[in-house]
């Protein structure tokens, strides 16, 4: 399967009004680096999977029967040393352009947490804080439940109305996020012709599946990713084809592959999801990468799987990709290479304090940094409409976001 060119999926949008929902520039005290989090011993695990199923009734067997992928690697999560080694360099960028902002670091699932990291800044005299949260696509789990958390937060430590927090735009497209994935996916496939399996290769981009009706409902609803009108009566629903969250990553994907193409000039792709969890009669989106690697024709003689869709290598990445996805390749004698995602890559560093850099001005006297996009979908908005990215249940977000 190849997907559509970068011109099929992005060139015939007419404008978004998610372009035109910006927020003016204004002065802030720090930065908040606002992560998922995850365990950091087997200890922590079962604790740590109750936090994330909160409310949905997941009794401790269940639990325990879905933490292997935890207790494989000894119950610890990559993924806080890998926000600590995010948040140094962040500071180390900071420093460089001579910004004077504090990074703060808070999870939603796991210490720390939110609340801690909302009393510590406020003790230290910070009032408005902007916030980098580390996902960079529109959907509720990626986008809107930071925000709803944070707004708990708040209400939680009785800091609200104390502090304003302001979340940066989805940053799918921002030139940071594109171009390190861009040199990973030529890295990939040169290693494929370094070891012989170059002469028909597929580049596979993975990413988190979610249920299909809440990739049906993200981002702004004004109109649909392909641009043809909302329906407004009847009942019918949004969208059909993932919504923002699919078509970000079906853009992001197309320019990733168009890049490359000057060097490595028609390698068929295709988007495929991973992780998906939960009852199996709900729809998710699809294809599942281990049925699409399965699926694919025996002249293909190298994959290169790109995790698009996660800024780390963390647990979904570590099992899904480098476990599961490996030994589908290796049951079938196909050769594969997992390139990284963005990391600290440094443009992605700098790419977030440049994101930083268009809403936060530091004297009166300062312009605001020019908005990047490098696909028609972008520059995000700054503010979300009230039904961005539905959940189960509307609930008080922060004031801006991405």
């Amino acid at each position: 399967m190849t997907e559509p060119t970068p011109a099929q999926v992005t060139t015939e949008l007419p404008p978004l009004a998610a372009s035109a929902r910006t927020k003016a520039p204004a002065t802030y005290d720090c930065i908040l680096l606002a992560g998922f989090g995850g365990p950091e011993g087997q200890d922590d695990v079962i604790p740590y999977l109750r936090n994330v199923t909160a409310g949905r009734g997941v009794p401790d067997e269940r639990l325990e029967e879905v933490s292997h992928h935890y207790r494989h690697f000894g119950g610890v999560s990559p993924i806080n040393q890998q926000n600590r080694d995010l948040k140094a360099a962040l500071e180390a960028e900071i420093a460089s352009r001579g910004l004077g902002l504090p990074v703060y670091w808070g999870n939603r699932f796991w210490a720390p947490y939110f609340d801690d990291a909302l009393r510590e800044l406020h003790a230290d005299g910070h009032r408005r804080v902007l916030v980098l949260v580390t996902t960079a696509f529109s959907s509720y789990s990626g986008c809107r439940a930071y925000r709803e958390d944070l707004a708990a937060a708040l209400e939680r430590t009785g800091l609200d109305g104390e502090i304003v927090l302001d979340k940066v735009r989805q940053y799918f497209d921002h030139p940071g996020f594109v171009e390190p994935n861009v040199n990973a996916v030529l890295e990939g496939l040169r290693q494929l012709v370094a070891d012989g399996n170059g002469e028909s290769p597929h580049v596979m981009f993975a990413t988190h599946s979610i249920p299909s009706a809440a990739a049906d409902v993200s981002g702004p609803r004004e109109a649909r990713p392909d641009g043809t009108p909302v329906p407004t009566g009847g009942g019918e629903a949004w969208y059909a084809g993932g919504g923002w969250y699919a078509e970000q990553q079906r853009a992001v994907s197309a320019l990733v592959m168009d890049r490359v193409a000057g060097e490595f000039p028609d390698v068929p792709w295709t988007l495929v999801y991973q992780s998906r969890s939960g009852d199996p009669s709900v729809p998710w989106l699809e294809p599942d990468i281990n049925l699409a690697i399965e699926a694919l024709d025996e002249s293909v003689t190298g994959l290169v799987i790109s995790p698009i869709g996660f800024v780390s290598d963390h647990m979904e990445v570590a099992w899904d990709l480098d476990n599961e996805a490996l030994e589908t390749c290796e049951e079938r004698g196909l050769p594969m290479v997992r390139v990284p995602t963005v990391g600290i890559d440094p443009a992605f560093v700098s790419g977030l304090i440049d994101l930083v850099e268009e809403r936060h001005v530091g004297a009166a006297d300062d312009a605001p940094r020019p908005r990047e996009a490098l696909t028609d979908l972008g520059p995000w908005q700054d503010v979300c409409p009230a039904d961005c990215c539905l959940g189960r249940a509307a609930k008080p977000t922060v004031a801006s976001a991405g």
